[in-house]
Parts: structure tokens; sequence; C-alpha cells
């Protein structure tokens, strides 16, 4: 596989350091969480979006590839399979190798989760399994809990399914609206997502070296 180019404008020395997972990153609207990633210095092959947003606007920022792959419809005519495939398309366009979930707006299918087994990681702003579905922030704040947070996860076609691979607590406060309660969980997530990441991201690269290294020590016995 070719290397990837040296990302969001780190200079030669500090790249020699850099993992190199080339990861994909699947966003929608404002890119908040991709900007958090930027920041961060998660080494990011494209991001994919279901519009033009401003997400794309960040990414092209930041010299990052972007693939806009058109929802067209939300009716009941949507291929949500072969909508899928076309994402699934672009991320291999880039030899993405991890994908990360921030916010994308369309939820996919089963070609994606073959494809990356193990390899998709989402964030949602509440403690799973509790408050799932697109509206946990409200329904915590609705429920009246003392305590809500944040998780990051693997994904599955189970939407907010899937081994927990970190988590933080945000309390609720008394006067919280769902709009503070919501902006606390999110500066919660910007700082957690990008750190798993980069721990996954870690783990995954000691494990490939590994697998290349005994596969060297065979080749050569």
């Amino acid at each position: 596989m070719q290397a990837p180019p040296v990302p969001n404008d780190i200079s030669t020395g500090e790249a020699a350091t850099l993992r190199r997972m080339r990861v994909g990153v699947l966003a929608s609207g404002s890119g908040t969480i991709l900007q958090a990633l930027i920041d961060a210095k998660v080494p990011l092959a494209v991001v994919v979006v279901d519009r033009p947003c401003v997400a794309t606007e960040r990414a092209q920022s930041a010299n990052i590839p972007v693939e806009i792959v058109q929802r067209t419809t939300f009716g009941a005519d949507f291929d949500r399979v072969a909508y899928t495939h076309q994402v699934v398309d672009a991320l291999e366009r880039h030899d993405v190798e991890l994908v990360a979930m921030a916010g994308f707006g369309t939820i996919l299918s089963k070609p994606i989760h073959d494809r990356y087994p193990d390899r998709i990681v989402n964030t949602h702003p509440a403690l799973l399994p509790a408050f799932k579905g697109w509206h946990a922030v409200e329904d915590a704040h609705a429920a009246g809990v003392k305590v809500t947070g944040c998780t990051i996860h693997l994904a599955r076609v189970e939407v907010d399914d899937g081994p927990i691979l970190a988590q933080e607590p945000v309390p609720v406060l008394p006067d919280d609206t769902v709009e503070s309660l919501h902006e606390r969980i999110k500066t919660v997530e910007r700082e957690l997502y990008p750190r798993v990441l980069h721990e996954l991201i870690e783990r995954l690269d000691a494990e490939a070296q590994a697998e290349a290294s005994e596969a060297g020590r065979n080749d050569t016995a």
C-alpha cells in the first residue's frame, strides 16, 4: 500500500512518529466532531459526507480529501444497501482501514460492516445501553436522570449497539436545558473520541506490525 501523505500540515520530522493507520470519517452537518479529530492529529485519509455541509469545508481547510456520496431521496424508494455500497467504494478509493462515525446523517447497512468488521467506531451522547437513538440527550433530560454522558463504541448493524470502548459521565445539573446539557456532553466527546481513536490506532498498528514480522520470519524459515 502506498504510504499516505503527511496529514494536517504536520512537519516531516513529526510525521515520523505518526501511526500509519488510514482513517476515514463519515460526517454530516457542522462537523464539530470532525474538527476535534483534525485538531488531535488523527491520521485522516478522507472525509465522506452524504451532502454538501460545513464538514466538507473543515476537511478542505485541513487539506483532507472529501467524497460527497449524495443521498438523493429520503422516501420509501431509498435503496439503503446500494447507498452503503457507494460509501464503501468511496472509503476504498482512499485505502481506508478504520472508519470513524462523526454524526453521519444516514444509517448504513450490512455491506460496510462486512467490509470493516470491528473497524467502525461511533460516538454516542449517552451512557449506552441507556438512551439509544437520535434523541439521546432529550430523552435523558426528560427522564430526569442525575448523570448521563458519552460512549465510544464499535458499531454494529443494530444502531447504537456493539462493544463499548470508553465511557465518560456528565452530570445533569438542576438548571440544565437540553441545549446546555448537550453542549457539555460535546465538550467531553471532543476530548474522549480522539483519545480513544489514537489508542485504537496504536493497538491495531502494533498488531499489524507483529503479523508482518511473523510473516517475514515464516518466509525466511
